[in-house]
């Protein structure tokens, strides 16, 4: 049995219409994604906090409180199309005890708490699968669990501003030599991400599906499916 089948199918497509198919798988996916994404952006609140500013706490941002993180249009748009974002959490690089690394180690907070939470519903899975059957929606939840902090954890990795995964590249670009390409991603990068996601979307390149599938298969190596 491929456990992963028939919620990576679901997870691909826009949930609108499940809302009418499948009103409680909604509401639980409504769940799971709301959990990834706290998370995720509690963590760059904790990590920037603890070395060294204190913005993202007087902001309010150091909670699990998903209302601090959730991006209202960022959900809907998540909803609706198949990709969205959550509320991005500031900081001051100046006021980092390493200012150079700090905002490395900020971005790359998110993916390894998805990694750790994807990791945990990984292992309750393997306990509760065999006693409750696929069918059951806590095993439904804890898939989606999986699922949607490992995507999370994988996509934020892409080396693309303003993904996670582009603080290391910008503090790698160090020096007069590299400006140009530092400014050239920090302007351009939000509009490259966001032509290879339409481009992927409309043309049907296949890019994100590929990265899901890796997903769906790390998965059931993981829970043993």
């Amino acid at each position: 049995m491929c456990f992963g089948k028939t919620p990576t199918a679901r997870y691909h497509r826009p949930m609108l219409s499940t809302l009418f198919q499948n009103p409680l798988y909604f509401v639980i996916w409504i769940a799971a994604i709301m959990i990834a994404l706290t998370v995720h952006e509690f963590s760059h609140a904790l990590a920037s906090t603890l070395l060294g500013d204190q913005t993202a706490k007087r902001l309010g941002r150091l909670t699990l409180n998903p209302a601090s993180h959730i991006d209202p249009f960022g959900l809907l748009a998540l909803i609706a199309v198949g990709f969205g974002w959550g509320k991005p959490v500031p900081f001051n690089p100046y006021n980092l005890r390493n200012q150079q690394w700090g905002p490395v180690a900020i971005a790359f907070a998110g993916p390894a708490m998805n990694l750790f939470v994807g990791m945990i519903a990984a292992l309750v899975l393997r306990i509760v699968l065999p006693l409750l059957g696929d069918a059951n929606l806590l095993v439904q939840f804890l898939f989606l669990s999986i699922y949607l902090n490992f995507a999370l954890l994988l996509f934020n990795l892409i080396p693309i501003p303003p993904l996670d995964g582009s603080k290391l590249l910008l503090a790698l670009l160090r020096g007069p030599d590299a400006n140009r390409q530092r400014m050239w991603l920090e302007t351009r990068g939000p509009w490259l991400l966001m032509g290879v996601l339409l481009a992927d979307m409309f043309l049907n390149l296949g890019i994100f599906s590929s990265l899901f599938s890796v997903i769906t298969h790390v998965i059931n190596l993981v829970v043993g499916v």
